[in-house]
């Protein structure tokens, strides 16, 4: 088509997200957060960021959102340099995307239909009766079409969930992120908070990013995964490649082993030192 807008007509076969050669810190001499980080987000694919604490992962959701640019390197949507959009074209790639906090974040002062149906209001250009039709069948796909007049309070926590990913999809976006959306879940919420995200990505053609601890839901569902440390890179496969790597500090985390590449203790100067002695007697 003639005269479309690239960045609304990007070819279908490239990334449809990026993080190409990325270094970030908070602060200008500051320790780098994310050092050379490479990574791609296919279309159409679950894609699980997993690490550590502190590893960097929520920070990768905060740059592809635009809510923080990196000090190097180049952070792509839709074949468009985030850092380069002005606030009206960071704007217009922000309404592609969905985002899923940790706990939901719903307001509690809305119900859950005007959960919701916020973001489609906020759109400007949608008639209430739209809008209904809409939030409805959000609703009807997460199972609480007909919790719609509750309010946050009167749900449980993994109600709240679904509605919160019912809110992060209402204007079916291309790109879906998702912080810790398992947490807090017990063991049938965290199932059914897992098989709807893998279904509301194959429905709307979308690309999720999953940041999670859970290692088993995850790789339920995921098509890729990279695991960060350090700010880079530590491993990336299918979850299968994933489990069968002999990588110490992946088999520190995926086992649970308490001490290992990442150490138990913070580092700095050993007890005997600071107690000003050459060795110290177990008290055991």
């Amino acid at each position: 088509m003639q005269g479309s807008d690239p960045y609304v007509m990007a070819n279908i076969n490239t990334p449809l997200a990026a993080l190409r050669q990325v270094d970030f810190s908070y602060s200008p001499g500051e320790r780098l957060i994310l050092s050379g980080l490479d990574m791609v987000f296919p279309r159409g694919k679950v894609i699980a960021l997993m690490g550590g604490s502190g590893s960097g992962k929520t920070t990768v959701l905060r740059l592809l959102g635009g809510q923080l640019f990196a000090q190097r390197g180049t952070v792509e949507f839709a074949g468009r340099d985030i850092a380069q959009c002005d606030t009206a074209q960071l704007y217009a790639a922000r309404r592609r995307m969905g985002m899923l906090f940790q706990f939901g974040a719903l307001f509690t002062d809305m119900s859950v239909y005007d959960n919701v149906a916020f973001p489609l209001r906020e759109q400007g250009d949608l008639s209430e009766s739209i809008i209904r039709d809409l939030v409805l069948l959000k609703l009807n796909a997460v199972g609480l079409r007909a919790a719609c007049h509750l309010m946050p309070s009167q749900i449980s926590g993994g109600m709240a969930r679904r509605v919160a990913l019912a809110r992060a999809v209402a204007l079916d976006p291309e790109l879906i992120m998702y912080d810790e959306p398992f947490a807090g879940l017990d063991p049938i919420s965290l199932g059914i908070a897992a098989r709807l995200i893998r279904r509301m990505n194959d429905a709307l053609g979308a690309t999720s990013i999953l940041v999670s601890h859970d290692v088993e839901e995850s790789f339920g569902i995921a098509d890729y995964v990279y695991f960060l440390a350090h700010g880079k890179v530590a491993g990336q496969g299918s979850p299968a490649e994933i489990r069968a790597s002999d990588d110490a500090t992946l088999r520190q985390f995926f086992d649970a082993q308490p001490d290992g590449p990442a150490p138990f203790h913070y580092p700095g100067s050993s007890l005997e030192e600071d107690f000003g002695v050459t060795t110290l007697r177990s008290t055991a």
